[in-house]
């Protein structure tokens, strides 16, 4: 038996070197594997697209600096002289660009390119620079060419030169050479960038939801009050190039992990967020400094109007990017602007334009607003100016009427506000054991321990920000807050007849706390009757429409902050979100006031630090807090009461 082994591995070496030296020449028929064949990987793979309605196509578009820019072109198949629509985003234009891999154009696209598909445009998408396909750094809301940024790009450069390049017809011979931008959240942000310096070519833009001002009250703060609730994107977005995973928080509840963590600062050294230069950049610059300010897209705006028609979208519940397009269309307006910059308040969650709109929570709406929106304001302005459609007349602002449920259109907007407007904003008492009107009250004050320790929550514990209530969390039901000893909450008598508010609220508090910082929350609620036959869940429903938070420190100045004096009072005046709503005859008027709204905004540790972000447990203090109401100091909250009848500045 070993002699036949030797003799076999023998005739084995011997025969090697000629085995060696063959190629297979096909593969065994039966479609078994060959030894020495090549891979199953080809070197090129091409599935066939006979088949599709559209041609894709990616492309490294340069920029003036060399850095190239990925760039996804989809356009329908043979067409000419057809228009472009760009999207540039942090986001991944791949994905972005394919909702499905289907061989109609209309599938592949987000549901909210379907006007733009069934109209035959090219859709265009591109990674900003340093985000997925593209080259060159990623800087979060990168700074125009400036002070920030002594570069000699940015969003506004790349926005000229992406849209010089699809209109060159050489690049893209299918276009007319017209370009329209849309986007929304950090989408918007770059639309809003190439408005600036606007391409020729570029002529008409949609920012939906945009990052305007990040301190002010888009993502990162709101007068100053740090949003909790983004700190994971920044581990996600600038801790890859790519796709990227946030932290764990450890368990379910979110209220108790960032609550036992203790500072935003603690939270991110703890994850290795403080690693991240946009974090490190954020705890240098707590306050509305320069770093800010040299970022505010509305001030740029009106410092610079562009003469492209622009579409501003805004949610009226937006949970994120509740303030930037509404202020730029304010500030454009203020400069002049309204012929030819629009704007839109829907009752949407952030983003959601760009899917249904039929609801929001437990609210049912007129129809689907969000494709109102896109296929009866976006696509008849877009199409007058890319395809030479019908003009178009939009008003000066259409806002969904959020107590009779349909859309506004008025000739002029707001209806009511401090300074410039037909009707000035009328105080609300806040009054006596939880009462409010529009009469002054009576002096007195009402007192609440608020507690770094017991923080009020935005949501019904236990809170998660994946368990699906973050989109709804501004249209959840407060009575859930209400009776908290934390909480103070007035209401008006039952309305007997209809009342109307159309603009902004202002808070307009006058308080005292034991401690030497603080935050005050504010909400404007309408509360339904108490019994709904209809649906009976509903009955007491309070619908807050209008909230928003302001660190005390800020109360002189948002870029001068100083330590509270303790047991003294002072004056809280701060802007809350606008409102188009009809509190209806059998519902009340009610604002509640408390000091935290956790975690989706950081807790103040009440006692004074240079800081919040680096405050130590230790800091952390209650606080008791005292409302004064009445009198020549009475706190209020200025509403944008009007005539219920607004024909005449209406279009129908």
């Amino acid at each position: 038996m070993l002699r036949l082994l030797a003799t076999v591995s023998a005739a084995a070496l011997i025969l090697s070197p000629a085995l060696a030296q063959q190629e297979p020449s096909s593969k065994p028929k039966d479609g078994t594997a060959q030894a020495g064949a090549p891979g199953d990987i080809p070197q090129k793979f091409t599935p066939p697209t006979a088949g599709q309605d559209y041609t894709k196509r990616v492309v490294m578009v340069p920029m003036r600096d060399g850095t190239k820019l990925y760039t996804v072109i989809v356009a329908p198949k043979g067409a000419t002289n057809a228009p472009i629509v760009l999207t540039r985003t942090p986001y991944n234009a791949a994905g972005r660009a394919e909702r499905a891999d289907s061989p109609s154009m209309l599938a592949t696209l987000p549901l909210a390119d379907e006007i733009f598909v069934k109209n035959g445009y090219i859709r265009v998408y591109q990674d900003v620079r340093g985000k997925y396909g593209s080259e060159g750094d990623y800087v979060v809301t990168r700074p125009v060419i400036g002070p920030l940024n002594r570069t000699n790009v940015d969003h506004v450069t790349d926005a000229y030169d992406t849209i010089a390049w699809l209109v060159n017809k050489a690049n893209l011979p299918e276009s007319n050479g017209r370009v329209g931008m849309i986007g929304s959240s950090y989408e918007g942000f770059t639309v809003v960038n190439a408005l600036l310096n606007p391409h020729p070519a570029l002529k008409v833009a949609a920012p939906e939801s945009p990052m305007i001002d990040g301190w002010m009250g888009d993502d990162w703060f709101h007068y100053g009050a740090f949003r909790l609730a983004n700190i994971a994107w920044l581990g996600s977005q600038t801790g890859y190039k790519g796709p990227g995973e946030a932290p764990p928080t450890g368990g379910w509840d979110d209220y108790d992990n960032f609550r036992e963590v203790g500072s935003a600062g603690e939270w991110a050294r703890r994850s290795g967020y403080d690693q991240l230069p946009f974090w490190q950049r954020m705890v240098a610059h707590p306050s509305y400094d320069a770093f800010w300010q040299g970022q505010a897209l509305d001030k740029m705006l009106a410092a610079n109007p562009s003469n492209v028609p622009t579409i501003w979208e805004q949610g009226l519940w937006d949970q994120e990017d509740m303030y930037g397009a509404i202020t730029s269309w304010e500030a454009l307006k203020a400069k002049g602007k309204t012929g030819n910059n629009f704007l839109v308040m829907g009752p949407w969650r952030h983003s959601q334009i760009n899917r249904v709109g039929y609801e929001l929570g437990p609210f049912k709406w007129n129809g689907d607003t969000a494709a109102q929106f896109r296929e009866q304001m976006v696509l008849p302005l877009f199409n007058q100016y890319l395809k030479d459609g019908p003009a178009v007349t939009l008003p000066a602002a259409t806002i969904y009427n959020t107590g009779e449920n349909h859309w506004d259109r008025f000739t002029t907007w707001p209806l009511a506000c401090q300074t410039g407007c037909a009707s000035p904003l009328i105080p609300f008492f806040l009054g006596a054991e939880g009462t409010a009107g529009f009469d002054r009250q009576q002096s007195g004050a009402d007192s609440y321990v608020s507690d770094p320790a017991k923080p009020v929550p935005h949501l019904p514990r236990p809170v998660n920000f994946e368990d699906g209530r973050w989109g709804d969390y501004l249209v959840q039901d407060q009575r859930f807050a209400d009776g908290r000893p934390d909480v103070l909450t007035y209401s008006s008598t039952v309305l007997t007849q209809a009342t109307r508010v159309s603009g902004a609220p202002i808070a307009d508090l006058f308080a005292r706390t034991t401690g030497t910082d603080g935050d005050f929350v504010v909400k404007v609620i309408d509360q339904f009757p108490a019994e709904n036959a209809t649906d009976p869940k509903m009955g007491g429903y309070q619908l807050a429409i209008s909230m928003d938070i302001f660190r005390g420190r800020y109360r002189n100045g948002v870029s001068t902050p100083s330590a509270i004096p303790a047991n003294k009072v002072q004056e809280y005046k701060f802007r809350l979100p606008t409102v188009n709503h009809v509190f209806q005859p059998g519902h009340r008027i009610v604002v509640q006031v408390q000091s935290s709204l956790f975690p989706v905004y950081d807790r103040n540790p009440q006692r004074y630090v240079p800081n919040i972000f680096l405050a130590k447990k230790s800091d952390y203090q209650k606080a008791t807090v005292t409302i004064e109401r009445g009198g020549t100091n009475g706190s209020r909250v200025w509403l944008p009461v009007v005539p219920v009848d607004q024909s005449a500045v209406m279009v129908r």
